[in-house]
């Protein structure tokens, strides 16, 4: 078979991450305060991080999701003002996302080949890959991804496509994205009847108006069809409920029919290029466990302030428990909180937010009872997408010795204060 090669070509040894536990979120605040890792936020080099998890969790994560750099040597930056004209793009407040540039593509290679080869090793007997990429490096990577899984693996070669404006004036817009289904084995999880769709209009009326319609075979069109290998999906541009601010974010619609037809509730679904968290957010919504990285700062925040986003969303249902640790990898630095002096007052269960922290603050959280090691974050505030007003009280479910209150400002700033009940 073929095989793609070029000089640094190698699959060295993974050096495997110390993880680090920095905290527990429970975004409803709700269910058993335990340690349990059932769900992963880590804050690291994705290659490392799989490597870490391997000696727990190799051939057991059911799916993987991942939407590594397109190499499109773009710098895509993190949108992070609030309530700004999304026409004009050039007065947005922005702050570093992440860099997708590179010397040679035989950089970019060295960085996407070994970590596809520990996410094969990483995925159960039983499970699928789902790899989003566009034109620039789609071709490589399937040639990549023959070697490592075989040839005979590939379900599919998805065609995701889109609508929006194009500065291209010397060819077609590229308006489609490729995603490539391999499976590890032949026995795999694919859920036909959950992706399921309505016939068109016009297959329904055609069947309705006559009996020799489909060379008389008639589709059960009450049931409805399995998709096409091309999906239409709106950009997250079009979907402003979603937002986050985060580039190259992908559309929930989009994550939710690749988790429902390639996993069960209570199986593992894992992306290691989590970016704004979208895969998290449509398994936990699912009922699937999740593990997921990135090596960015501000991917972390906006993962974690989705989460509370969306638990503020459901209030007055009863939405599932949801236990998540954050992880860090030892060797990023670690982040010193700045002192906050009458940042929050506490009077009984309730804190009470400082007026003149409120314009700028993005996100906070409360542990009431601190220990001084792991933070139990129990209680969250995040300032919402479309309104902008963040909370500036929280009421706390109980209240320990000392109480400690974290703050993050858009900038990405953490802040901190220990009080005394």
């Amino acid at each position: 078979m073929p095989t793609l090669t070029w000089p640094t070509k190698q699959f060295p040894e993974p050096i495997s991450a110390h993880l680090k536990t920095e905290a527990f979120l429970y975004p409803y605040g709700t269910g058993d305060f335990s340690d349990e890792l059932k769900n992963r936020l880590i804050w690291g080099d994705n290659l490392r991080v799989m490597a870490a998890l391997l000696p727990e969790m190799e051939g057991k994560i059911d799916l993987i999701y991942t939407d590594p750099p397109f190499f499109s040597n773009q710098r895509y930056p993190a949108r992070v003002g609030r309530g700004e004209d999304s026409r004009q793009p050039e007065k947005w407040e922005l702050a570093s996302g992440y860099q997708d540039k590179w010397k040679t593509l035989d950089d970019y290679l060295d960085m996407l080949y070994p970590r596809l080869a520990l996410m094969y090793r990483l995925l159960s007997p039983t499970g699928t890959l789902y790899l989003h990429l566009d034109w620039h490096a789609n071709s490589y990577a399937r040639v990549l991804l023959d070697e490592i899984f075989g040839y005979e693996q590939l379900n599919n070669e998805i065609i995701w496509t889109y609508h929006g404006p194009s500065p291209i004036r010397s060819a077609f817009n590229r308006k489609h994205d490729t995603i490539l289904f391999y499976t590890k084995g032949k026995d795999y999880t694919f859920n036909v009847n959950d992706v399921r769709i309505p016939y068109a209009d016009n297959t329904v009326n055609t069947f309705k108006s006559s009996k020799k319609a489909g060379f008389g075979k008639k589709p059960n069109l009450e049931q409805g069809k399995v998709p096409e290998d091309w999906w239409y999906f709106p950009v997250v541009a079009r979907l402003h409920s979603q937002r986050t601010g985060y580039p190259t974010q992908k559309p929930e619609g989009l994550l939710e029919r690749i988790i429902r037809a390639s996993s069960k509730p209570g199986d593992v679904v894992a992306d290691f290029f989590a970016g704004s968290g979208t895969t998290a957010t449509v398994a936990a919504r699912l009922g699937r466990r999740f593990i997921v990285s990135d090596t960015q700062w501000r991917a972390i925040h906006t993962m974690r302030s989705r989460f509370v986003q969306n638990a503020a969303l459901l209030k007055g249902e009863k939405p599932q428990p949801l236990r998540m640790a954050f992880q860090r990898e030892e060797k990023i630095p670690e982040q010193v909180p700045q002192s906050c002096e009458d940042a929050v007052e506490l009077k009984g269960d309730k804190l009470t937010l400082g007026a003149n922290l409120s314009p700028t603050l993005d996100y906070w959280e409360v542990d009431p009872d601190w220990q001084g090691d792991v933070f139990h974050s129990v209680v969250q505030s995040s300032r919402p997408r479309r309104s902008g007003e963040i909370a500036t009280e929280l009421e706390l479910p109980f209240v320990g010795k000392r109480v400690c209150v974290r703050l993050m400002n858009v900038r990405g700033e953490q802040m901190q204060e220990v009080l005394c009940s």
